[in-house]
């Protein structure tokens, strides 16, 4: 049985040593092929150029994109975007349509919400009737979505919708009561 073997290893290793016939022109062909594609320039600037416009594919994983967030957020914090600050909103009253009249007590809230694969996002509260049209967030860097709201003293309940269908809330917020419908929410509280 073992010289059958040794036998049969021995025709497969010498068929595997011949050489098969190549094309005489097969060194030809691939030549002139070669002649035909654009001549490469080493280095220099169009080099440089072409390393720069290469599509670039970036991974993320869970834990680097929460740690991108706390870090976008930790810098808006501490460059004062999350400030709120009293402001002064003029209205003209319909019944007296001549007069402004100075309200004050609104703050600026600051909304942001990491979603870098989101297409849109919008914000909604009871601030202003859970309306998913009426505050659509802008996209900023690093897939940062934001938009800056008036509100009146008081705690105020909302979440963001991202893509029109999924509700979200706000990570970095204290989450709602449960509601009866079962959304996510979040609260934010301004100060008087």
């Amino acid at each position: 049985m073992r010289e059958e073997r040794d036998e049969l290893i021995d025709r497969i290793a010498a068929e595997l040593r011949v050489v098969p016939p190549l094309d005489p022109a097969l060194d030809a062909r691939i030549m002139a092929e070669v002649a035909t594609l654009p001549a490469h320039e080493p280095g220099g600037v169009g080099a440089a150029v072409r390393w720069l416009a290469r599509p670039l594919t970036l991974r993320v994983s869970p834990i680097a994109g929460l740690a991108l967030a706390a870090g976008v957020a930790a810098l808006l914090l501490w460059t004062g975007v999350f400030s709120r600050r009293d402001t002064v909103a003029l209205e003209t009253p319909a019944a007296a349509p001549g007069i402004l009249l100075a309200h004050q007590g609104r703050s600026t809230v600051q909304f942001v919400l990491v979603s870098p694969d989101a297409k849109t996002v919008t914000l909604v509260g009871d601030f202003n009737d859970w309306d998913a049209a009426a505050t659509p967030l802008h996209r900023a860097q690093a897939g940062a979505w934001s938009v800056a709201v008036q509100l009146v003293p008081g705690r105020h309940r909302y979440a963001f919708i991202v893509d029109g269908v999924r509700w979200i809330a706000d990570p970095t917020a204290p989450p709602a009561p449960d509601d009866d419908f079962g959304s996510p929410g979040s609260v934010v509280t301004v100060g008087a």
